[in-house]
């Protein structure tokens, strides 16, 4: 956990939790394509690891992530960027399975808050900051922080924020819907750390099916994401998972799920 020249670190908590921490504290967190590379490496390996069932995402007590370390960017033109194709490295972290919990410390800025968006779950200590100021300097956010962000707080939030590029505290940022929990700073990795824990007690199919019909949800209509979710249910209904969870239930017993 102090190996300096990691960009990213990833450890196993306990047999079912990994955490990954973004390890620039000297720049903020901010993210530049090493830490990026960094972290789909982190994400990819968990995603084929079936022992893995529940996934922490955070930075340190002063950042989250910052924002894109900007420094890349100076002397970048249009053709950099399109080559660089960050766009591979975020989806490889959209693409895993298991459910993820970004726990949020100080500032999440720009790409930072970006990223925070690409977890399923936001734990935010109470002097958290959240923002997207890439406006004031002359760019426009482009990890999702007009498209995630439009449909976690609707159109006028996230033209407000987007639009002005002024922070908002974790306070506001969890009544508009940004932050689903918020806790003393204190509390944050903790809080995270055992609803990971709790998660991972939980059948990992059921968990995966629930996960991806949500983020599905996004782009189908109702009809058709009402079709998948029943398709979804009825191929649990297979599991032993959840003859498991049902028989554990009359028997007045804590399930033990296996993932089958």
């Amino acid at each position: 956990m102090t190996d300096a020249s990691q960009p990213v670190l990833s450890e196993r908590i306990d047999e079912a939790v990994v955490l990954v921490r973004i390890n620039r504290g000297e720049v903020r967190n901010a993210l530049n394509t090493a830490t990026r590379k960094a972290l789909a490496e982190a994400f990819a390996a968990c995603h084929d690891d079936e022992s893995v069932r529940a996934i922490v995402l955070t930075g340190n007590e002063e950042a989250f992530a910052a924002g894109a370390d900007l420094k890349e960017f100076m002397a970048a033109g249009a053709v950099d960027i399109a080559r660089g194709r960050s766009e591979k490295y975020w989806k490889t972290i959209m693409a895993t399975p298991q459910p993820i919990i970004a726990a949020v410390n100080g500032f999440a800025l720009g790409g930072g808050m970006e990223l925070a968006m690409m977890a399923d779950i936001i734990v935010a200590g109470e002097g958290a900051t959240f923002g997207q100021p890439e406006v004031r300097v002359g760019i426009m956010p482009g990890a999702g922080g007009t498209q995630r962000l439009t449909r976690a707080v609707g159109k006028y939030n996230a033209m407000r924020l987007c639009l002005t590029g002024k922070p908002i505290d974790a306070a506001e940022a969890y009544r508009i819907g940004l932050v689903s929990q918020l806790v003393p700073d204190a509390e944050v990795l903790a809080t995270a750390l055992d609803m990971a824990r709790s998660l991972a007690r939980l059948p990992p199919l059921a968990l995966q099916a629930t996960k991806e019909a949500i983020l599905h949800s996004e782009n189908t209509s109702l009809e058709a994401g009402l079709a998948m979710e029943r398709r979804a249910l009825q191929v649990l209904f297979a599991s032993r998972d959840k003859n498991e969870g049902m028989t554990a239930f009359f028997e007045k017993r804590r399930p033990s799920f296996t993932g089958e």
